[in-house]
């Protein structure tokens, strides 16, 4: 399928879909990731793998642009949620140089950016080692992708 929006969808009970992304989930304040749920995954999903990504810091990297807050894969098909502050599965590194998740916290004055939680239906258990950055996971998965979608949350630092 490669990288194409499907009929899965993906919500947050700490922000809806286009909303500000509390405080609590940033690096401003306790910086613990936001619960996420997903339904209606592809027929045939063997796991998955979520990444948020905040494409208006005005920074490239390695030939991606914007700034990678989470990589986190390895994730059961079982599994349909993430609580908050999650840090189960596997961790891939983000852009702080360090695993895990590090909320949002733009340069002050910088305006509001737009923070994209993606998660990944993928058709086999890959077994993929710790500490990939996003475009090593991005290539190692996307012969595997069934299905995908995105949460947009926003962030303004004052």
């Amino acid at each position: 399928m490669g990288f194409a929006l499907s009929d899965m969808q993906l919500t947050s009970s700490a922000f809806k879909p286009g909303a500000a992304i509390p405080k609590r989930h940033t690096g401003e304040a306790e910086d613990v990731s936001p619960p996420l749920a997903w339904r209606n995954a592809p027929e045939g999903t063997r796991s998955f793998a979520v990444i948020c990504h905040d494409p208006d810091a005005p920074l490239i990297k390695d030939d991606n642009y914007g700034f990678v807050h989470w990589v986190l894969y390895n994730i059961p098909a079982s599994v349909t949620a993430l609580e908050e502050g999650s840090n189960g599965f596997t961790q891939g590194s983000n852009d702080f140089g360090s695993a895990g998740y590090g909320g949002p916290m733009p340069p002050p004055g910088h305006g509001v950016h737009h923070y994209f939680f993606w998660v990944f239906a993928l058709d086999q258990e890959l077994a993929l080692e710790s500490g990939l950055s996003q475009p090593q996971l991005l290539a190692k998965i996307e012969p595997h992708v069934l299905g995908m979608n995105r949460l947009v949350g926003t962030y303004q630092r004052t």
